[in-house]
């Protein structure tokens, strides 16, 4: 199922692993401009492309926005955590895939990462203690077929997708939150 272009889950293509990108082609840069248009629209401050229905190793993150004239948000290519800290920090995350609830996860506390930018250019990004360091981590999960209901204990597992059915039967949609 989708939504304003987001694909929700429990659609199989959330639970897949995504081929690595082999070139930048216009199609990956077309690919580009439409997932930063629409992690825009709805809202989001990350964006993995199965998220919109493509199987493939490509995540967009931009944590500061607050309006269109300073949206200009990372594209990462073949993105791979080379480091990450065993000091775990534990946030409540949404999904744009999984709207209408968040949840609380504990992640590395710090993570250092490396991925192309559209220009073939590898790229180093280090996060510690922030939004850009859990939205790394969430997008890059993504890739592998792996969402933020993977990260929780059976119960609380349990309870998120319960309160995930309700907020759908509601009329949640991709950037709404509780």
């Amino acid at each position: 199922m989708e939504l304003n272009g987001i694909v929700l889950s429990p659609d199989p293509r959330l639970k897949t692993e995504c081929a690595p990108i082999e070139e930048i082609t216009p199609e990956i840069r077309e690919l580009a401009e439409s997932m930063k248009q629409t992690m825009f629209e709805d809202g989001g401050v990350g964006l993995a492309a199965p998220q919109v229905g493509a199987l493939v190793q490509m995540v967009l993150v931009d944590t500061e926005y607050s309006s269109a004239e300073d949206y200009d948000p990372y594209v990462l290519i073949n993105p791979v955590i080379v480091e990450k800290s065993d000091t775990m920090q534990t946030s409540c995350e949404g999904c744009l895939s999984i709207p209408g609830i968040t949840v609380e996860i504990a992640r590395p506390d710090h993570v250092v990462v490396e991925a192309y930018n559209l220009d073939g250019e590898l790229m180093v990004y280090e996060a510690s203690n922030d939004l850009f360091c859990v939205c790394l981590q969430h997008e890059i999960d993504h890739l592998h077929g792996i969402t933020m209901f993977d990260h929780l204990a059976p119960a609380a597992r349990a309870r998120a997708l319960r309160e995930y059915q309700e907020a759908l039967a509601r009329g949640a949609k991709p950037g709404d939150t509780e």
